[in-house]
């Protein structure tokens, strides 16, 4: 292995039970008892996440509202504001930046550090590691766990091994220790149905798979039998890549009631296209791809795609596309779920025609209603079509 990457020091810092912390710290009437974020339990959502007084009922993140509702009856149900939980998560990273300024964010409560060239200015990593721990107690009155370690995959696992509030180091000579009991759906990459593949060769454990040829792996997962290989040694060669930009921006909703009616599910397609467009401005970005995501009542879900042959962040654009691509799928059952999202991302500006004036006229028209929206609020300014789908 590369001398410097065994010499690397890289942090993950994951905060507990992020949105659920945030509103207990935010209202004391709420701390100590269970919290799930994800709205009210009569839709049909799902948890976002849930304090660690909910988790003690088998609430999960992902589980279906309902479902919490009935292990927890007593659970505090509150909506996801992003928002507020980006204010946050923007105050975490402004301490991160005073460290280093390899940050990689994976989410709003999640983020590599490589610390490796920060050591002569504020000391050992183990130093900083736990400077930042403390520093995010003691200034935003939240948690975090923290991991230590040589690569991302190995501080990763750390991070998660003693949560909540953890801070585990994992030292070189301790990495095949650490590692060898662990299951293998510890291993990133090892989902459900890999990990039925693995069980079915008797490799239950990260010390069973480290006993087992590369070439055979290869032969039987691909590219990524190779990837257990390495990471069931503990080598990771990724480094951290800070500003890492996102890949894709969507939107998605769940209907209280499974919908066929095509005008009503039209409707709901333009104000998340509206929603869409909006961030993408937001985020100083333009999309070239189209994603219509459709889930029926029997929970199938069906997606469709389109490219442009140019970029856009206008509302109108994508709902367009996405208009299309649900004609085009002539659905006849109910669907449960529907959801727009843009992928093939560019920021900067993109040269355009000088004979597009209807799109020159579109852009000052949406530049004024996102003016207008800054500053009177998300619902001062719509289209007439969503008043419908609001009330």
């Amino acid at each position: 292995m590369d001398i410097f990457l065994k010499q690397r020091q890289i942090i993950h810092v994951d905060m507990d039970a992020f949105y659920a912390s945030v509103e207990q710290r935010d209202n004391p009437n709420l701390q100590g008892k269970p919290v799930v974020v994800g709205g009210t339990p009569n839709s049909r959502g799902v948890a976002s996440t849930c304090s660690y007084e909910a988790r003690k009922y088998g609430i999960r993140s992902a589980m279906p509202l309902a479902e919490a509702e009935r292990r927890c009856p007593q659970a505090i149900f509150l909506p996801v504001d992003i928002p507020k939980y980006y204010e946050v998560s923007q105050q975490i990273h402004r301490i991160f930046e005073n460290y280093t300024p390899l940050v990689e964010p994976i989410s709003l409560d999640e983020a590599f550090l490589d610390v490796t060239a920060s050591l002569r200015l504020f000391g050992s990593a183990q130093m900083i590691a736990l400077e930042i721990k403390n520093r995010i107690k003691e200034e935003l009155k939240l948690t975090a766990s923290v991991g230590l370690a040589c690569n991302k995959f190995l501080a990763k696992l750390a991070s998660d091994i003693q949560k909540p509030d953890g801070f585990v180091i994992i030292n070189e000579e301790e990495i095949q220790a650490f590692l060898d009991p662990l299951p293998i759906e510890r291993i990133w990459g090892v989902g459900p149905k890999t990990a039925e593949q693995l069980h079915k060769l008797n490799i239950r454990t990260i010390k069973d798979l480290k006993n087992i040829d590369e070439a055979f792996l290869r032969k039987k997962f691909g590219l990524s039998g190779s990837q257990l290989y390495y990471l069931a040694r503990g080598i990771d060669k990724r480094p951290v890549e800070p500003g890492r930009e996102a890949k894709s921006i969507g939107r998605e909703t769940t209907f209280s009631e499974d919908l066929l009616d095509r005008e009503t599910l039209q409707t709901y397609i333009l104000g998340l296209s509206t929603d869409v467009g909006r961030k993408l401005r937001k985020g100083s970005f333009r999309a070239k791809t189209i994603t219509l995501k459709v889930r029926l009542a029997d929970f199938k879900t069906v997606s469709r795609s389109k490219t442009l042959e140019s970029y856009t962040n206008l509302d109108q654009d994508i709902f367009r596309e996405a208009s299309l691509l649900f004609k085009d799928l002539q659905l006849k059952q109910p669907i449960r779920l529907i959801g727009v999202s843009v992928r093939n991302l560019t920021s900067g500006e993109i040269q355009q025609s000088l004979f597009e004036t209807d799109n020159r006229d579109q852009e000052k028209l949406t530049k004024t209603i996102d003016t207008i929206k800054e500053r009177f609020g998300e619902n001062s300014i719509t289209l007439a079509r969503l008043l419908k789908k609001r009330d």
